[in-house]
């Protein structure tokens, strides 16, 4: 037996109704093919674009022509690793406000001190746990979404 809160549902619909995901791009980015396909799998039930890269400076490309609002990022990668893609994305003012999740096999605390130093938002383990994958991507790409939609409502009216 279901029982929903419907004060809770009613909220819940109310706040999806705001936030349209389709309007979201989410770049994937991880050196192992089956990594890269084992997540872009996961997120196909989500209505996101997606872009995918194989290396850190092809995701440095990517964010450049692309802007993704959210990047899921691999952290051991062969010519930049995922805590210097973090480090410049941050740094740079056009691109400062995408949201960053590292997808690591590390479970060291220094790596996950340096995570943080280096930006990121959020983090997810691997082995990739499907439904924590979608929960973290669905309630940062819907503050995502929503701090855009605040930014461009606050120039519409700037320019009134």
């Amino acid at each position: 037996m279901n029982i929903q809160n419907p004060v809770e549902t009613e909220a819940t619909s109310h706040a999806e109704s705001q936030i349209n995901l389709a309007e979201g791009k989410v770049l994937i980015v991880d050196d192992n093919e089956q990594n890269l396909e084992l997540i872009q799998a996961y997120m196909e039930s989500l209505p996101c674009k997606m872009i995918l890269a194989h290396d850190g400076i092809e995701a440095m490309a990517k964010i450049e022509s692309e802007r993704p609002d959210l990047i899921l990022l691999d952290v051991m990668m062969p010519k930049m690793s995922g805590f210097e893609v973090c480090q410049r994305v941050k740094a740079n003012p056009s691109t400062r406000e995408t949201i960053i999740i590292m997808v690591t096999a590390l479970h060291e605390l220094g790596d996950m001190e340096r995570a943080v130093e280096s930006g990121c938002d959020d983090f997810v383990s691997k082995p990739v746990n499907k439904v924590e994958l979608l929960t973290r991507v669905r309630g940062l790409m819907g503050l995502r979404l929503l701090k855009k939609k605040l930014a461009s409502f606050l120039a519409d009216n700037e320019r009134a």
